[in-house]
């Protein structure tokens, strides 16, 4: 029974940092990521599915490596903020444009780039999670 318990707890917690990971990287961009969807701008899809992708890959290995939840709650902040910190330090190193405005005007290129950083980085930040 406890092991049941336990499981339950844990999806329960992984699905909460889950959404609130998401809606921190919606307060952090300047436009409504939701809205952007429902004009079907593709290039908000791919940043945003990167996003989700991205967390979900820090929380699993966070998850798979600590039996303990709140363990499991501290290294997905540790390996969340890194995450920002990419988002960021990717904006700053494209001086040329701002990658916001690229993916409100639909720019795709940019959009695919996005997802792949965010993945590229959650594979590489989730390595250091013990």
């Amino acid at each position: 029974m406890t092991v049941v318990v336990n499981i339950i707890v844990s999806v329960a917690v992984i699905i909460l940092l889950q959404l609130l990971g998401m809606i921190i990287f919606n307060l952090i961009t300047p436009f409504k990521d939701m809205e952007e969807l429902k004009k079907g701008n593709v290039a908000v899809g791919l940043a945003l599915g990167g996003k989700f992708m991205s967390t979900a890959i820090i929380l699993g290995v966070a998850a798979y490596t600590n039996s303990s939840i709140w363990f499991m709650m501290l290294w997905f902040a540790i390996g969340y903020v890194c995450l920002l910190a990419a988002y960021f330090i990717f904006d700053l190193v494209t001086p040329g444009f701002k990658i916001s405005d690229q993916l409100i005007k639909g720019n795709t290129a940019v959009g695919m780039m996005l997802f792949a950083v965010y993945v590229g980085f959650a594979f590489a930040i989730s390595s250091l999670i013990i």
